[in-house]
């Protein structure tokens, strides 16, 4: 089944029921207008600071988009870039695409104006549908992209280089256009995150996408009753995947555009959001304003918020205890995934599973993991290899890239991961570190992970990344990348003598105090971190500390 005929069924059998609901706070703090102010007012379909559409106008739109983009003889498997901030408009826009028989290429909106031609040259995208906050970008590049025919503007003035989307698609039938699509075709072209060098382009099928729907559902046990909380972005599988447990049963989403914890914990309570999907930075920012009292649980609504799950990256356990001291009747889950396996969900925690925190967990439904060594052999229960698994969410193959799908993807369907893993011997995974990612000092092999996760128990420490940087004696060596929170203070000494509980190997030789970058999804940043810290970037560094002294 392809995954269209999903929000087909919504609308036959939920058409009048709310599908999608948009919330941009900053609208509102333009009036200086308070959100209990706001739930008095009866909402509407077009107030700039919360819109919502029908499972029946989702669906409609979807069509009106599809049918416009058979109007330019858009072809089965013919690329259809996104390149939009979360909105009302992505999803029907995304669903509308596949409807056409097109595949949807949704685009980072960090993306610079190089690495949007970058990714569209690779996917080879024909047509490019983009909001106003990428108008200077794309014009910069709009004459140097030989494949794309068309470029559609979402948003009011719409520029002279581009076509306005509402009005185009605005003439077009509502009525679902007659293509006959299968689980095998292709449905989605998504880029690897890029924390590793030049994104890679994915293929996915709707087989893929289906998938996803069924595991995030089996997981989180979402009911029509439930309301997703949205605030990663839609580009990213993360989001969209967690969102397609609710999309498979027709429960409510909340597009929440902020990510400010005043924000998030307002629209729990005015919307009676039930799920929610988190990244380690913001729950880390939501327990700390209530520490400082920002937040005061009392004045929300928030006894019908059953779930909080997170994924993307490694999460401390010490952020779970906290949490869970502040929201004892949450239930927990972690996620584990990547793009390649259509996001979260081929290995989770279960929200069962709360006495094993620190695990990235199972085996997620309908998929299969093993760990192996550099051959690809089982390791031993307990020893370190790469994770690898398999199941119906595992891509087609990356983008004209043979080469690039023969190292991660075998022919009995394996995916390796790159993540370093170990399993316990009740059958929980443990990831270690990215393959990538770890430092080999001294001939000993350090786990950047297992050091952060020992810093963040520090009670002044907001976050932490480990990176090896160059040394000439013992080829590399940790150094710690530190950022303090508000209102601490922390030195270089104290760190140093809080690390005295960990192996001398382990200890970091450098203490840098600064802020932890990370991408949308979640993740550090690393081979920035690398590039900012490493042998050139100090000198760098350096030279730029000696002119400011002259």
């Amino acid at each position: 089944m392809p995954i269209t005929e999903i929000l087909e069924r919504n609308a036959q059998e939920f058409g009048k029921d709310i599908a999608l609901i948009e919330i941009n706070p900053q609208e509102l703090e333009k009036r200086h207008t308070t959100w209990r102010e706001y739930s008095l007012i009866e909402p509407s379909s077009t107030d700039s600071f919360r819109s919502q559409i029908t499972w029946g106008e989702f669906d409609r739109k979807a069509n009106r988009m599809a049918n416009f983009l058979l109007t330019r003889h858009i072809k089965r498997g013919t690329k259809v870039g996104i390149l939009l901030m979360n909105c009302l408009e992505w999803l029907p826009i995304y669903f509308g695409i596949l409807k056409s028989g097109a595949m949807a290429v949704p685009l980072n909106f960090r993306y610079t104006a190089e690495e949007i031609k970058y990714c569209l040259d690779l996917a080879d995208v024909e047509v490019l549908i983009f909001g106003p906050e990428f108008t200077g970008r794309v014009e910069s590049i709009c004459d140097r992209l030989p494949r794309v025919k068309a470029l559609l503007y979402v948003g009011e003035d719409c520029p002279s280089f581009a076509e306005p989307y509402a009005s185009l698609v605005s003439y077009c039938s509502s009525k679902s256009p007659a293509i006959a699509l299968s689980d095998d075709d292709d449905a989605a072209i998504y880029f690897s995150s890029g924390t590793t060098g030049f994104p890679k382009a994915i293929v996915h099928r709707h087989r893929s996408l289906v998938h996803s729907c069924a595991v995030e559902q089996n997981h989180h046990k979402q009911t029509r009753e439930d309301t997703f909380l949205c605030i990663p972005p839609l580009y990213h599988t993360g989001a969209k995947m967690h969102w397609f447990g609710s999309f498979l049963v027709g429960g409510k989403a909340v597009l929440l555009k902020g990510i400010k914890p005043e924000w998030i914990i307002n629209a729990v309570s005015q919307e009676h959001c039930t799920v929610v999907w988190l990244l380690v930075p913001w729950a880390q920012d939501i327990l700390d304003a209530i520490d400082r009292g920002d937040i005061k649980l009392e004045d929300f609504e928030l006894s019908q918020w059953r779930l909080m799950h997170i994924g993307a990256q490694p999460v401390p356990p010490s952020l779970i205890k906290r949490w869970k001291a502040v929201f004892p009747n949450h239930d927990y889950d972690t996620n584990y995934g990547l793009s390649e396996s259509i996001g979260p969900g081929a290995v989770h925690l279960g929200m069962e599973n709360i006495d094993h925190v620190g695990a990235i967990g199972v085996a997620g439904y309908g998929w299969e993991t093993k760990i192996v060594d550099e051959k690809h052999n089982p390791v031993a229960q307990g020893d370190v290899g790469e994770l690898a698994v398999r199941g119906d969410g595992v891509m087609r193959c990356y983008y004209k890239d043979e080469k690039a799908t023969a190292e991660v993807l075998d022919s009995e369907g394996w995916l390796y991961t790159g993540d370093m893993a170990k399993q316990d011997e009740e059958g929980f995974i443990y990831l270690v570190d990215r393959k990538k990612d770890v430092i080999i000092t001294g001939g000993e092999n350090l786990y950047p992970v297992q050091i952060e996760d020992f810093l963040r128990k520090h009670n002044a420490i907001k976050d932490v990344a480990v990176i090896g940087l160059p040394d000439a004696r013992l080829g590399e060596i940790a150094a710690a990348i530190i950022e303090v929170k508000e209102g601490f203070s922390l030195t270089e000494e104290e760190v140093q003598e809080f690390c005295l509980a960990l192996p001398r190997y382990q200890r970091p030789r450098k203490i840098i105090f600064a802020t932890v970058p990370r991408n949308p999804t979640g993740k550090i940043e690393k081979p920035l971190l690398r590039r900012t810290y490493g042998a050139e970037g100090l000198v760098a560094m350096q030279n730029e500390i000696h002119k400011d002294a002259e």
